[in-house]
């Protein structure tokens, strides 16, 4: 038996008590999560329960994180920024009206325009990709660093995802027109961040993986035939 994970069960119990008369049912399911690891880490240890602390923590996505709407208007502003910055780049004349990108004629009127609304923030497909990324880092990364540094990457993966698919909306209403851009198109849009997030999500985790002493040795055998160049006097 562990000791501490007496003390381990017994806050898990008094946050449970706290959120049930809180009626913060957040708390509550925190306790849950917690109990689950801390008693077969009282019964069977440390050594046991080390195994258990992912598949356990993984419980907290389960968890509503409403709280985090306050970011939303944040990542929505930051979103349109990027896709006006890199729809003008592309050769697309727009402009910036707080969430909406427009587009104009040279006479001033609109051609068309399209909004970054709420549920265009991104902040679903953030959650979503945190929870993804940090069940792949476990599964393919060897040490802890590289799983928390994949973790970590979950949230700039996700951001670009977004603007991406804001930006390919952009394009097809360019191309095409407004209703094309916000109808079938932008109902669908939402595997493009998925596609683009889980593929960069991928090639990080490869990189990580990649032994970039060896590759340079190798890279150096294959010019130089495993000699140094000398430097130039």
């Amino acid at each position: 038996l562990a000791p501490s994970g007496l003390a381990l069960i017994a806050l898990g119990l008094a946050m449970h008590w706290v959120g049930a008369k809180m009626q913060q049912t957040r708390v509550s399911l925190m306790a849950l999560i917690l109990l689950l690891w801390a008693l077969p880490y009282y019964f069977y240890g440390w050594d046991f329960a080390r195994h258990l602390l992912f598949p356990v923590g993984y419980l907290i996505f389960c968890i509503p994180m409403n709280f985090l709407d306050v970011i939303a208007f944040p990542l929505r502003m930051f979103a349109t920024t990027a896709s006006v910055a890199i729809l003008r780049g592309l050769g697309v004349d727009v402009v910036q009206t707080g969430s909406a990108i427009r587009a104009l004629t040279p006479m001033g009127s609109e051609r068309w325009g399209v909004d970054v609304a709420n549920p265009c923030s991104g902040l679903r497909s953030l959650l979503a990709m945190t929870a993804l990324t940090s069940a792949y880092a476990f599964a393919t990364q060897r040490t802890l660093w590289k799983k928390l540094a994949l973790f970590a990457a979950s949230i700039p993966l996700a951001i670009a995802g977004n603007i991406v698919r804001i930006v390919v909306i952009g394009l097809i209403a360019e191309s095409f027109g407004e209703k094309v851009a916000v109808g079938l198109i932008h109902e669908y849009s939402g595997y493009v961040v998925f596609i683009v997030a889980i593929a960069l999500m991928v090639s990080f985790g490869s990189l990580l993986n990649t032994d970039l002493r060896g590759w340079w040795r190798g890279l150096r055998d294959r010019w130089w035939g495993g000699v140094t160049p000398a430097a130039p006097a």
